[in-house]
Protein backbone atom coordinates (compact mmCIF):
# COMPACT_ATOMS: atom_id res chain seq x y z
CA UNK A 1 0.00 0.00 0.00
CA UNK A 2 0.64 3.73 -0.08
CA UNK A 3 1.91 5.67 3.05
CA UNK A 4 -1.25 6.90 4.78
CA UNK A 5 -0.58 9.78 7.15
CA UNK A 6 -2.62 10.96 9.75
CA UNK A 7 -2.46 14.64 11.74
CA UNK A 8 -3.25 13.68 15.53
CA UNK A 9 -3.59 17.40 17.12
CA UNK A 10 -1.65 20.56 16.62
CA UNK A 11 0.22 22.30 19.22
CA UNK A 12 -1.76 25.03 21.07
CA UNK A 13 0.61 27.80 20.75
CA UNK A 14 2.96 26.86 17.66
CA UNK A 15 3.01 24.73 13.97
CA UNK A 16 3.99 21.78 15.71
CA UNK A 17 1.72 18.51 14.67
CA UNK A 18 1.51 14.83 15.82
CA UNK A 19 0.59 12.45 13.78
CA UNK A 20 1.17 8.82 12.66
CA UNK A 21 2.51 7.28 9.18
CA UNK A 22 1.02 3.91 8.25
CA UNK A 23 3.03 1.76 6.12
CA UNK A 24 3.67 -1.60 4.68
CA UNK A 25 5.84 -2.30 7.68
CA UNK A 26 3.79 -0.73 10.56
CA UNK A 27 2.71 2.46 12.03
CA UNK A 28 5.01 5.05 13.15
CA UNK A 29 4.75 8.34 15.38
CA UNK A 30 5.90 11.84 13.54
CA UNK A 31 7.58 14.07 14.84
CA UNK A 32 10.27 11.40 14.08
CA UNK A 33 14.01 11.16 13.31
CA UNK A 34 15.06 8.85 10.43
CA UNK A 35 18.94 7.78 9.82
CA UNK A 36 20.64 7.68 6.50
CA UNK A 37 21.88 4.16 5.30
CA UNK A 38 23.58 6.28 1.71
CA UNK A 39 24.79 2.54 0.35
CA UNK A 40 21.75 0.55 1.63
CA UNK A 41 23.37 0.04 5.45
CA UNK A 42 23.70 3.01 8.23
CA UNK A 43 27.14 3.30 8.38
CA UNK A 44 28.13 0.12 11.00
CA UNK A 45 25.18 -0.55 12.28
CA UNK A 46 22.87 -4.01 11.47
CA UNK A 47 19.34 -3.82 10.97
CA UNK A 48 18.56 -5.44 14.71
CA UNK A 49 20.66 -2.31 15.90
CA UNK A 50 18.85 -0.24 14.04
CA UNK A 51 15.59 -1.47 15.97
CA UNK A 52 17.13 -1.53 18.88
CA UNK A 53 17.21 2.28 19.16
CA UNK A 54 13.77 2.58 17.55
CA UNK A 55 14.34 3.68 14.68
CA UNK A 56 11.37 3.56 11.51
CA UNK A 57 11.80 4.82 8.58
CA UNK A 58 15.33 4.93 7.12
CA UNK A 59 17.27 6.32 4.05
CA UNK A 60 18.99 4.97 1.04
CA UNK A 61 20.40 6.97 -1.75
CA UNK A 62 18.83 6.65 -5.21
CA UNK A 63 22.39 8.07 -6.91
CA UNK A 64 24.90 6.05 -4.90
CA UNK A 65 22.98 2.32 -5.47
CA UNK A 66 22.39 3.00 -9.08
CA UNK A 67 26.14 3.37 -9.57
CA UNK A 68 26.55 0.64 -7.23
CA UNK A 69 25.48 -2.17 -7.25
CA UNK A 70 22.90 -1.34 -9.65
CA UNK A 71 19.38 -1.36 -9.73
CA UNK A 72 18.53 -4.53 -11.39
CA UNK A 73 20.32 -6.69 -8.94
CA UNK A 74 18.85 -4.99 -5.85
CA UNK A 75 15.48 -5.77 -7.96
CA UNK A 76 16.45 -9.34 -8.65
CA UNK A 77 17.10 -9.51 -4.71
CA UNK A 78 13.52 -8.72 -4.25
CA UNK A 79 13.67 -5.04 -3.78
CA UNK A 80 15.96 -3.10 -0.88
CA UNK A 81 13.96 -4.38 2.14
CA UNK A 82 15.07 -8.01 1.46
CA UNK A 83 18.58 -6.90 -0.26
CA UNK A 84 19.98 -5.02 3.17
CA UNK A 85 17.42 -7.83 5.45
CA UNK A 86 15.95 -4.30 6.88
CA UNK A 87 11.84 -5.33 8.08
CA UNK A 88 11.11 -1.78 8.42
CA UNK A 89 10.18 1.16 5.66
CA UNK A 90 12.58 2.92 3.69
CA UNK A 91 12.78 5.87 1.90
CA UNK A 92 15.14 6.74 -1.31
CA UNK A 93 16.13 9.95 -2.21
CA UNK A 94 16.01 11.00 -5.92
CA UNK A 95 19.80 11.90 -6.33
CA UNK A 96 18.71 16.08 -6.38
CA UNK A 97 21.13 16.50 -3.73
CA UNK A 98 23.76 15.48 -5.79
CA UNK A 99 23.12 17.53 -8.47
CA UNK A 100 24.09 20.51 -5.62
CA UNK A 101 26.88 18.14 -4.19
CA UNK A 102 28.35 16.94 -7.71
CA UNK A 103 27.41 19.18 -10.93
CA UNK A 104 28.16 21.78 -11.92
CA UNK A 105 25.98 24.86 -13.42
CA UNK A 106 26.24 23.92 -17.54
CA UNK A 107 25.95 20.12 -16.39
CA UNK A 108 22.31 21.21 -15.49
CA UNK A 109 19.87 20.97 -18.89
CA UNK A 110 16.09 20.67 -19.05
CA UNK A 111 16.75 16.70 -19.70
CA UNK A 112 18.28 16.15 -16.74
CA UNK A 113 21.58 16.31 -15.06
CA UNK A 114 24.73 15.52 -16.26
CA UNK A 115 27.47 13.58 -13.91
CA UNK A 116 31.22 12.16 -13.71
CA UNK A 117 30.19 8.93 -12.43
CA UNK A 118 33.09 9.55 -9.07
CA UNK A 119 33.54 5.51 -8.84
CA UNK A 120 34.80 5.42 -12.65
CA UNK A 121 35.00 8.75 -14.34
CA UNK A 122 32.19 7.94 -16.64
CA UNK A 123 30.25 10.74 -18.01
CA UNK A 124 26.28 9.66 -16.75
CA UNK A 125 22.61 11.63 -17.70
CA UNK A 126 20.58 11.32 -15.01
CA UNK A 127 17.15 12.62 -15.67
CA UNK A 128 13.49 12.87 -13.47
CA UNK A 129 12.33 9.71 -15.70
CA UNK A 130 15.50 7.54 -15.01
CA UNK A 131 15.32 8.79 -11.36
CA UNK A 132 12.08 7.35 -10.64
CA UNK A 133 12.24 4.22 -13.00
CA UNK A 134 15.33 3.78 -10.95
CA UNK A 135 13.46 3.82 -7.40
CA UNK A 136 10.72 1.75 -8.92
CA UNK A 137 12.96 -0.90 -8.78
CA UNK A 138 14.55 -0.46 -5.89
CA UNK A 139 11.45 -1.07 -4.41
CA UNK A 140 11.09 1.59 -1.31
CA UNK A 141 8.04 2.68 0.43
CA UNK A 142 8.58 6.07 0.18
CA UNK A 143 10.23 7.81 -3.32
CA UNK A 144 11.19 11.19 -3.93
CA UNK A 145 11.01 13.48 -6.82
CA UNK A 146 14.13 14.80 -9.02
CA UNK A 147 14.85 18.06 -8.25
CA UNK A 148 17.58 20.96 -8.39
CA UNK A 149 18.76 21.69 -5.46
CA UNK A 150 20.56 25.19 -5.66
CA UNK A 151 23.12 26.37 -3.36
CA UNK A 152 22.80 29.49 -0.77
CA UNK A 153 22.84 31.82 -1.88
CA UNK A 154 21.56 32.42 -5.16
CA UNK A 155 19.52 35.31 -7.17
CA UNK A 156 15.90 35.70 -7.70
CA UNK A 157 16.10 35.38 -11.41
CA UNK A 158 17.95 32.04 -11.38
CA UNK A 159 15.86 29.94 -8.41
CA UNK A 160 12.67 31.51 -10.60
CA UNK A 161 13.56 29.24 -13.25
CA UNK A 162 14.74 26.51 -10.94
CA UNK A 163 12.24 26.09 -9.48
CA UNK A 164 10.05 26.05 -12.76
CA UNK A 165 12.26 23.40 -14.03
CA UNK A 166 11.58 21.51 -10.58
CA UNK A 167 8.11 21.23 -11.25
CA UNK A 168 8.28 20.33 -14.76
CA UNK A 169 10.44 17.65 -13.48
CA UNK A 170 8.28 16.53 -10.52
CA UNK A 171 5.15 16.46 -12.96
CA UNK A 172 7.43 14.60 -15.80
CA UNK A 173 8.25 11.88 -12.62
CA UNK A 174 4.98 11.56 -11.58
CA UNK A 175 3.87 10.66 -15.24
CA UNK A 176 7.08 8.10 -15.27
CA UNK A 177 5.88 6.58 -11.93
CA UNK A 178 4.61 3.36 -12.08
CA UNK A 179 4.84 0.98 -8.76
CA UNK A 180 1.47 0.66 -6.98
CA UNK A 181 3.53 -0.24 -3.78
CA UNK A 182 5.09 2.90 -3.34
CA UNK A 183 4.82 6.76 -2.44
CA UNK A 184 6.10 9.65 -4.06
CA UNK A 185 6.76 13.08 -2.85
CA UNK A 186 7.42 16.65 -4.53
CA UNK A 187 10.05 18.66 -2.95
CA UNK A 188 9.85 22.00 -2.17
CA UNK A 189 12.49 24.77 -3.50
CA UNK A 190 12.85 28.35 -3.51
CA UNK A 191 15.99 29.42 -1.89
CA UNK A 192 15.01 32.19 0.73
CA UNK A 193 11.99 33.57 -1.09
CA UNK A 194 8.76 33.35 -0.10
CA UNK A 195 6.55 33.92 -3.01
CA UNK A 196 9.03 31.04 -4.99
CA UNK A 197 8.43 28.85 -1.69
CA UNK A 198 4.80 29.52 -2.20
CA UNK A 199 4.42 29.17 -5.77
CA UNK A 200 6.76 25.76 -5.78
CA UNK A 201 4.29 24.50 -2.60
CA UNK A 202 1.09 25.07 -4.53
CA UNK A 203 1.95 24.00 -7.91
CA UNK A 204 3.08 20.40 -6.11
CA UNK A 205 0.07 20.74 -3.75
CA UNK A 206 -1.95 20.42 -7.17
CA UNK A 207 -0.12 17.44 -8.48
CA UNK A 208 -1.66 15.58 -5.30
CA UNK A 209 1.75 13.74 -4.34
CA UNK A 210 1.29 11.43 -1.82
CA UNK A 211 3.63 13.79 0.59
CA UNK A 212 6.12 16.93 0.56
CA UNK A 213 9.92 17.35 1.31
CA UNK A 214 11.18 20.68 2.00
CA UNK A 215 14.37 20.94 -0.14
CA UNK A 216 17.34 23.18 -0.76
CA UNK A 217 18.09 23.62 3.21
CA UNK A 218 21.33 23.00 4.93
CA UNK A 219 23.03 24.40 1.40
CA UNK A 220 25.31 27.45 3.17
CA UNK A 221 22.48 29.59 4.88
CA UNK A 222 22.23 30.34 8.26
CA UNK A 223 19.80 29.17 10.71
CA UNK A 224 17.50 32.02 10.81
CA UNK A 225 17.58 32.23 6.97
CA UNK A 226 16.89 28.03 6.92
CA UNK A 227 14.08 28.52 9.63
CA UNK A 228 12.41 31.01 7.06
CA UNK A 229 12.91 28.90 3.94
CA UNK A 230 10.65 26.27 6.34
CA UNK A 231 8.16 28.59 7.21
CA UNK A 232 7.58 29.68 3.89
CA UNK A 233 7.11 26.28 2.48
CA UNK A 234 4.91 24.61 5.15
CA UNK A 235 2.42 27.03 5.83
CA UNK A 236 1.61 26.48 1.68
CA UNK A 237 1.41 22.93 2.15
CA UNK A 238 -1.63 20.66 2.91
CA UNK A 239 -2.09 19.73 6.67
CA UNK A 240 -3.22 16.33 5.41
CA UNK A 241 0.15 14.92 3.74
CA UNK A 242 3.35 14.48 5.64
CA UNK A 243 6.55 17.14 5.86
CA UNK A 244 9.32 15.70 5.44
CA UNK A 245 12.47 18.12 5.81
CA UNK A 246 15.39 16.91 3.72
CA UNK A 247 19.29 16.50 5.10
CA UNK A 248 18.55 18.48 8.89
CA UNK A 249 20.04 16.60 12.00
CA UNK A 250 21.17 19.25 14.19
CA UNK A 251 19.16 19.25 17.62
CA UNK A 252 18.42 22.81 17.70
CA UNK A 253 17.43 22.84 14.07
CA UNK A 254 14.75 19.48 15.12
CA UNK A 255 13.35 21.52 17.51
CA UNK A 256 12.94 24.59 15.59
CA UNK A 257 11.52 23.03 12.59
CA UNK A 258 9.04 21.10 14.59
CA UNK A 259 8.05 24.33 15.82
CA UNK A 260 7.35 25.16 12.21
CA UNK A 261 5.43 22.28 11.34
CA UNK A 262 7.93 19.46 9.52
CA UNK A 263 7.24 16.16 10.59
CA UNK A 264 10.61 13.97 9.74
CA UNK A 265 13.46 14.69 9.40
CA UNK A 266 16.86 12.81 8.26
CA UNK A 267 20.57 13.36 8.61
CA UNK A 268 24.28 11.59 7.99
CA UNK A 269 25.35 13.66 11.38
CA UNK A 270 25.23 11.35 13.98
CA UNK A 271 27.53 8.61 12.04
CA UNK A 272 29.96 11.02 10.34
CA UNK A 273 30.17 12.39 14.03
CA UNK A 274 31.15 9.40 15.52
CA UNK A 275 33.25 8.30 13.37
CA UNK A 276 35.30 11.62 14.12
CA UNK A 277 34.48 11.28 18.01
CA UNK A 278 31.79 13.26 18.56
CA UNK A 279 29.04 12.38 21.37
CA UNK A 280 25.40 13.93 21.73
CA UNK A 281 23.96 14.69 25.01
CA UNK A 282 21.65 16.49 26.80
CA UNK A 283 24.10 19.12 27.73
CA UNK A 284 25.41 19.50 24.00
CA UNK A 285 28.48 17.69 21.77
CA UNK A 286 31.78 16.73 23.36
CA UNK A 287 34.83 14.67 21.82
CA UNK A 288 35.54 11.69 23.76
CA UNK A 289 39.53 12.00 21.89
CA UNK A 290 39.71 14.57 24.72
CA UNK A 291 42.32 13.49 27.36
CA UNK A 292 40.16 13.79 30.34
CA UNK A 293 38.09 10.81 29.29
CA UNK A 294 41.14 8.39 29.37
CA UNK A 295 39.91 7.44 33.48
CA UNK A 296 36.28 8.16 32.96
CA UNK A 297 34.21 5.22 33.56
CA UNK A 298 31.29 6.61 33.52
CA UNK A 299 28.65 6.36 30.20
CA UNK A 300 28.05 8.52 27.55
CA UNK A 301 25.47 10.11 29.32
CA UNK A 302 23.46 9.00 32.33
CA UNK A 303 20.13 10.10 30.38
CA UNK A 304 20.53 7.84 27.63
CA UNK A 305 18.98 4.23 27.54
CA UNK A 306 21.12 3.15 24.30
CA UNK A 307 23.17 -0.46 23.96
CA UNK A 308 26.72 1.78 24.17
CA UNK A 309 25.72 3.53 27.44
CA UNK A 310 24.10 0.52 29.53
CA UNK A 311 27.27 -1.54 29.05
CA UNK A 312 30.60 0.52 28.29
CA UNK A 313 32.23 3.63 29.22
CA UNK A 314 34.10 6.91 27.82
CA UNK A 315 37.64 5.48 28.75
CA UNK A 316 36.63 2.12 26.89
CA UNK A 317 35.29 4.04 23.82
CA UNK A 318 37.52 6.64 23.93
CA UNK A 319 40.38 3.80 23.63
CA UNK A 320 38.66 2.06 20.64
CA UNK A 321 38.03 5.44 18.90
CA UNK A 322 41.92 6.38 19.50
CA UNK A 323 42.96 3.03 18.16
CA UNK A 324 40.78 3.37 15.03
CA UNK A 325 38.90 0.30 15.97
CA UNK A 326 35.34 0.22 14.58
CA UNK A 327 33.71 -1.02 17.27
CA UNK A 328 33.81 2.30 18.93
CA UNK A 329 32.23 4.08 15.85
CA UNK A 330 29.87 1.56 16.46
CA UNK A 331 28.45 2.20 19.82
CA UNK A 332 28.64 6.41 19.14
CA UNK A 333 26.71 5.76 16.06
CA UNK A 334 24.42 3.78 18.37
CA UNK A 335 24.53 6.49 20.73
CA UNK A 336 24.30 9.13 18.55
CA UNK A 337 21.10 7.64 15.95
CA UNK A 338 19.53 7.13 19.48
CA UNK A 339 19.97 10.22 20.78
CA UNK A 340 18.34 12.13 18.02
CA UNK A 341 15.37 9.58 18.07
CA UNK A 342 14.56 10.31 21.51
CA UNK A 343 14.53 13.71 20.75
CA UNK A 344 11.90 12.91 18.39
CA UNK A 345 10.30 11.18 21.12
CA UNK A 346 10.32 14.34 23.48
CA UNK A 347 8.99 16.69 21.44
CA UNK A 348 6.04 14.60 20.22
CA UNK A 349 5.13 14.28 24.58
CA UNK A 350 5.66 17.86 24.38
CA UNK A 351 3.02 18.50 21.31
CA UNK A 352 1.12 16.36 23.41
CA UNK A 353 1.23 18.55 26.64
CA UNK A 354 0.83 21.91 24.30
CA UNK A 355 4.22 22.87 26.18
CA UNK A 356 6.71 22.75 23.65
CA UNK A 357 8.23 26.60 23.89
CA UNK A 358 8.81 25.11 27.19
CA UNK A 359 10.81 22.30 25.72
CA UNK A 360 12.37 24.88 23.55
CA UNK A 361 13.63 27.04 26.05
CA UNK A 362 14.35 24.18 28.99
CA UNK A 363 16.49 22.54 25.69
CA UNK A 364 18.51 25.57 24.44
CA UNK A 365 19.46 25.83 28.42
CA UNK A 366 20.78 22.91 28.82
CA UNK A 367 22.29 21.84 25.30
CA UNK A 368 24.33 25.31 25.29
CA UNK A 369 24.32 26.15 29.04
CA UNK A 370 26.25 23.57 30.57
CA UNK A 371 29.81 22.03 29.46
CA UNK A 372 29.57 18.24 29.61
CA UNK A 373 30.38 16.56 32.43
Amino acid sequence: MKIKYELIKEEKHTKARLGKISTNYGTYDTPMFMPVGTNATVKTLSPEELKDVSAGIILANTYHLWLRPGEDIVDAAGGLHKFMNYNGPILTDSGGFQVFSLAKPKDITEEGVTFKNHLNGDKILLTPEKSIQIQNKLDSDIAMSFDECVGYPSTYEYMQKSVERTLRWAQRGKEAFNNPRQSLFGIVQGGEYEDLRRHCAEELSKMDFDGYSIGGTSVGEDKPTMYKMVEYSTKYLPKNKVRYLMGVGDPIDIVENVIRGVDIFDCVSPTRLARHGNVYTKYGKFNIRNAKYKNDFTPLSDECDCYACKNYTKAYIRHLIIANETFGARLLSIHNIRYLIHLTEELREAIKNDTILEYREQFIKDYYGKEEK
